[in-house]
């Protein structure tokens, strides 16, 4: 039942987060009303049920049948998977803790990864929640979360200095170590080595084998480094103490 209810709340919650990282770069409303891409329709509770909406109507607006971005549907779907996922490997308040950790990071990893974007207000709510509640989810104290918050972000901030000074140009966006000094305030100073690890191995790959503009230099390579720190990091929350023997 715990996972199926947390199943439930992802595909809501996956809703909201699709249409916020869609609108909110473009200066929309994320409260507005939804409508129809194609006619402007605005879309009844009958088009707004979470996957079984867009399935009935076969992926197209019931009136024009213009195509729905399957974005709605993809983010659903993987909001549902995390708070699945969570539940399945977690049962209990630890659980609900990575569920929620999950969610949060969800909207931040589409959003750099859509237009290297991390807004600070995200990364923010992210920190004050993981202050407050995190500390079940890895049993890390509230002083082990402050640390990992400062040497997190200050690590991050660091590097991305030396590099401005040596290469007199950016090489990490400024969002970055906002969003890593968050995530440290869920896992504590002791897993997020395992973190940074995962992301930039992760990060490594990916501008090797995705990244298309493989005529540019790899230093060169522009990387959504915060999507692979939100990954790396729901992904370390089981692996730590794995690792750790914890």
């Amino acid at each position: 039942m715990g996972v199926a209810f947390a199943a439930l709340i992802g595909l809501v919650l996956g809703s909201f987060i699709a249409t916020l990282v869609l609108r909110w770069p473009a200066g929309g409303s994320v409260f507005g009303r939804s409508q129809c891409d194609g006619c402007g329709r605005t879309l009844g509770a009958a088009d707004l049920v979470p996957l079984l909406s867009a399935m009935m109507a076969r992926g197209c607006c019931r009136k024009c049948r213009a195509a729905i971005d399957p974005f709605h549907w993809r983010v659903e779907f993987g909001s549902a998977l995390i708070g699945a996922i969570a539940l399945a490997m977690m049962p209990g308040t630890a659980g609900w803790m990575w569920a929620l950790f999950g969610w949060m990071l969800l909207p931040l990893a589409l959003l750099d990864a859509r237009h290297f974007w991390l807004p600070d207000r995200m990364s923010a709510l992210l920190a004050i929640v993981g202050l407050l509640l995190a500390g079940p989810l890895l049993g890390a104290s509230l002083l082990d979360r402050w640390i990992g918050a400062l040497a997190g972000g200050g690590a991050l901030a660091f590097i991305a200095w030396a590099y401005r000074r040596a290469r007199s140009g950016d090489g990490m966006g400024g969002g970055d170590p906002k969003l890593v000094a968050a995530i440290g305030c869920w896992l504590g100073w002791q897993a997020l080595p395992l973190m940074l690890l995962l992301a930039s191995v992760g990060g490594i790959l990916w501008a090797l084998m995705v990244q298309p503009k493989r005529d540019q230099p790899l230093a060169q390579r522009p990387v959504p480094f915060g999507a692979f720190a939100c990954t790396a990091a729901f992904a370390t929350v089981p692996l730590w103490p794995l690792i750790s023997g914890r």
